[in-house]
C-alpha cells in the first residue's frame, strides 16, 4: 500500500546503523502489543482498524445520511485531534474547489472550535445565518475552551434559526460515554451521540467516530478508509520481520537521523490536497515525542509552492534538517500542457506532457538538490488519493509514532505540556477556582 524508501538518507547514516535498531523496534512493538510501556492505557488505536464492526460503520453512515439530508452545511467543532484527522481525509479526497459542488451531493464541511478568533467566529455565524446547518460537537470533556465556546455560539444559533426540534436532529455529540459537560448536554437535549473510547487519545482518534462521522458526512467511503487502515495494521504487525515492516524502518531511520544531529523533520508533499495530512502529522509527532527536552521538531511544507519561500533555507540553511516526502503515484485526473504558437513563455518543450509528469520531475529534481545540499530524504509513495491509501497512510504514521516514541524513551501517549497555557489563561480570565493562580500570575505582569 505504501513504498518506503530510505536510500537517500544513506549518505548521512548507514543502513547497518538503521538495522541495528531491530531489537529496539521489536521491544517497542512488544511493549505496544503487551501494554507494558508508558501510556499503556491509551493503546486502543493499535488494533482499532481490524476491530471496527460493520454494525458500527452502518450506524455512523445512517447518522451521516440524516445530516446530509437535512443540512446544507455541517460545522465540525473540535480542536487538535478532534478535527485534524477528519479534515486531513476530507481535504485530501475533496474537489479542491469544493464550494462549487452541487450542494445536493454533500453538505459543505466547515470547522470551528479550533481557535478563539473573534473575527473568524463572527464571519462563520454570519455565513450560517441563511443556511440550514448542523453541528458535530467533538469533545471528551465538553469544557475545552476553544470548542466549548464555539459550540455555545453554534448551538444557540442553530436552535434560533431551525427550532429546537430540528436542532436535536442536526446536532450530534461525540464525547465520553458517561461523564463530562458534553455528555450531560447530549443526554439532556436528546442529541444523537457517539463515544470517544477512553483508551484512544485525540491525535490517534481519526478511525473512531471523531473522524469517521465527518468523513462520512462529506460523502467518502469509510468502509474503504477502515479497510486501508486494517491492511496497514497487518503490514506493520508485530510478527512482520523488521526489514519488511515500514513503520519500524521509518521509526528507526528518523531516530538514527536525530542521533546524528537532524533535529527537525520536514514533511513534504507535492500535492496540495495533502496539506492537512501534514497538519495532522505535525500534531501526531509533536505532541507524542516533544517531551523531557527530547524529540524531533515536526515541520511541514507544500511543494513546489514553498520552494519559492522556504526553499532557500532548506537548500542552504543550518544542516539540522531531514525531509520525509509523500509522493502520490497516480493522479485522479489527466491534464496535458498545450502547444502555444508564439511560445513567449518558452514552455513548448513541455507541450503534450502531463502536468503530473512536470510535477514528478520537480519532485525528483528537488530531492536530488536537497540531498546534494546536505538534507537526508525519506520517500513515502502512496498509490493514489483514495480512501484505502489515505487510511493506510494514517495508520502507518500512527504505528511508526508509537514505535519511535518508545525508541526515544518517552511516553508517546500523554501531553502534560499542553496544560500549561490553559492554567495561565484561566487565571488571567478569573475562572472560579483559579484565584491563587490569578494573584500569582498578575504579580508577574
Amino acid at each position: 500500500m505504501i513504498d518506503l524508501n530510505i536510500e537517500k538518507t544513506l549518505g548521512f547514516i548507514s543502513k547497518e546503523k538503521v538495522f541495528a535498531y531491530e531489537a529496539q523496534a521489536k521491544a517497542a512493538q512488544e511493549a505496544l502489543e503487551n501494554g507494558t510501556g508508558k501510556g499503556n492505557d491509551f493503546l486502543g488505536w493499535l488494533h482499532l482498524p481490524s476491530s471496527i464492526s460493520k454494525e458500527h460503520l452502518a450506524e455512523l453512515k445512517a447518522t451521516a445520511q440524516t445530516l446530509r439530508e437535512n443540512c446544507e452545511v455541517v460545522v465540525v467543532a473540535g480542536i487538535g485531534g478532534s478535527y485534524l484527522g477528519a479534515r486531513a481525509v476530507i481535504e485530501a479526497l475533496s474537489d479542491s474547489f469544493t464550494w462549487l459542488r452541487d450542494k445536493k451531493t454533500a453538505p459543505v464541511i466547515l470547522y470551528a472550535g479550533h481557535n478563539i478568533g473573534e473575527d473568524y467566529l463572527y464571519e462563520l455565524t454570519r455565513y450560517l445565518a441563511d443556511k440550514k446547518f448542523g453541528v458535530i460537537n467533538i469533545s471528551k470533556s465538553g469544557t475545552t475552551t476553544e470548542t466549548a465556546l464555539a459550540f455555545r455560539l453554534l448551538k444557540k444559533q442553530c436552535e434560533d434559526q431551525r427550532g429546537k426540534d430540528v436542532a436535536k436532529q442536526v446536532i450530534v455529540a461525540i464525547t465520553d460515554a458517561k461523564k463530562g459537560a458534553a455528555r450531560v448536554t447530549a443526554d439532556n437535549e436528546g442529541y444523537k451521540s457517539f463515544i470517544i473510547p477512553d483508551n484512544v487519545g485525540g491525535r490517534f482518534s481519526v478511525l473512531t467516530p471523531v473522524g469517521l462521522l465527518p468523513i462520512a458526512v462529506a460523502g467518502f467511503d469509510i468502509d474503504k478508509l477502515v479497510a486501508g487502515a486494517a491492511a496497514m495494521e497487518k503490514a506493520c504487525g508485530k510478527d512482520v520481520p523488521f526489514v519488511q515492516n515500514p513503520a519500524a524502518i521509518y521509526a528507526a531511520t528518523r531516530n538514527e537521523l536525530y542521533k546524528n544531529g537532524k533535529k527537525i523533520e520536514i514533511l513534504v508533499n507535492f500535492n496540495p490536497k495533502l496539506h492537512y495530512v501534514s497538519e495532522w502529522w505535525k500534531q501526531l509527532y509533536g505532541e507524542s515525542e516533544g517531551k523531557e527536552h527530547k524529540g524531533i521538531f515536526p515541520a511541514a511544507v507544500d511543494f513546489s509552492t514553498d520552494l519559492h519561500s522556504m526553499g532557500q533555507w532548506i537548500q542552504e540553511g543550518e544542516r539540522t534538517i531531514c525531509e520525509t516526502v509523500i509522493s502520490v503515484e497516480k493522479t485522479n485526473h489527466k491534464l496535458e500542457v498545450p502547444t502555444d504558437e508564439q511560445n513567449l513563455d518558452g514552455l513548448n518543450f513541455l507541450a503534450g506532457k502531463r502536468v503530473d509528469e512536470v510535477n514528478k520531475m520537480a519532485e525528483l529534481g528537488t530531492q536530488l538538490a536537497h540531498v546534494d545540499g546536505g538534507v537526508p530524504n525519506i520517500r513515502i509513495v502512496i498509490p493514489a488519493l483514495n480512501e484505502e491509501s489515505i487510511g493506510g497512510l494514517l495508520y502507518f504514521f500512527e504505528k511508526a509514532c508509537g514505535i519511535s516514541g518508545y525508541i526515544l524513551g518517552v511516553n508517546p501517549f500523554d501531553q502534560p505540556g499542553v496544560e500549561a497555557y490553559k492554567k495561565n489563561m484561566f487565571a488571567l480570565l478569573n475562572k472560579p477556582g483559579y484565584e491563587e493562580e490569578s494573584k500569582a500570575i498578575r504579580a508577574r505582569l
